[in-house]
């Protein structure tokens, strides 16, 4: 079977479930929400990045994201599905592809309107104090942010697929990401920049201090997510459905 209707017929599996363009919309609300927040509390701060600030609440809006790869993966482990899946695309590595396409693609667009409206937000916030964001600056931002939360969907979605389970990936990355992120967020200079929240994070500050710049930490995310999604297609391969 050709890649067009194997993918067609993946996407019409997440847009029929209800959860899934729930958590899609979350993705943009949180984010945004939490963006607001922090501009707030960054008001009088005479030491803050104006750039993460705006962005800041794509470390809650990932969760959004990871749940999203992580649910549409699992839904194929219940109740048989995944048989059914295969029987109409023998072709495993192409029926991966096009699950893994379905996945990434509108997390991607979600992606790059959240960071659209995050950073109208955060510059709303921040009043003058975000006439220190430039244009170019922005862009990256937005960019950024959309790339990363589709890389971070694909991570979820390759590591539910090795694990056959969204509940244990989200018990894995959930408690990850939130100590990546509060605990060792201010360490750089070591192994901690390399992690795949960190390193795809760079992108989101306007300045940096770490070993990585914002393309470096995104194509660093992008090795996560792409060893993941190996991981994933190795099991799909190998597994019985």
């Amino acid at each position: 079977m050709p890649f067009a209707p194997v993918l067609h017929s993946e996407w019409l599996k997440i847009r029929t479930l209800r959860s899934l363009v729930a958590g899609l919309g979350a993705l943009v609300l949180v984010t945004a929400a939490f963006s607001a927040l922090a501009g707030l509390d960054n008001a009088a701060d005479e030491d803050f990045d104006p750039l993460f600030s705006a962005f800041f609440g794509v470390s809650f809006g990932q969760i959004a994201a990871i749940t999203f790869g992580a649910q549409a993966v699992s839904s194929e482990f219940q109740g048989g599905a995944l048989r059914v899946s295969l029987s109409s695309v023998p072709h495993r590595g192409r029926w991966f592809a096009a699950k893994a396409t379905a996945i990434g693609v509108p997390v991607l667009a979600v992606g790059l309107l959240t960071g659209c409206v995050s950073l109208a937000v955060g510059k709303a916030v921040l009043g003058d104090r975000a006439s220190a964001i430039s244009w170019a600056e922005g862009l990256r931002g937005v960019v950024g942010c959309g790339i990363y939360l589709a890389l971070m969907a694909l991570f979820a979605a390759g590591l539910a697929t090795l694990l056959r389970s969204g509940v244990a990936t989200l018990s894995i990355l959930i408690p990850f990401l939130l100590i990546v992120s509060f605990v060792v967020g201010d360490v750089s200079g070591s192994a901690a920049d390399f992690l795949p929240d960190k390193a795809g994070q760079v992108a989101l500050h306007e300045t940096w201090g770490g070993a990585l710049g914002p393309w470096t930490g995104l194509a660093v995310t992008a090795v996560w997510a792409g060893a993941a999604l190996l991981a994933g297609a190795w099991s799909v391969r190998r597994r019985d459905a």
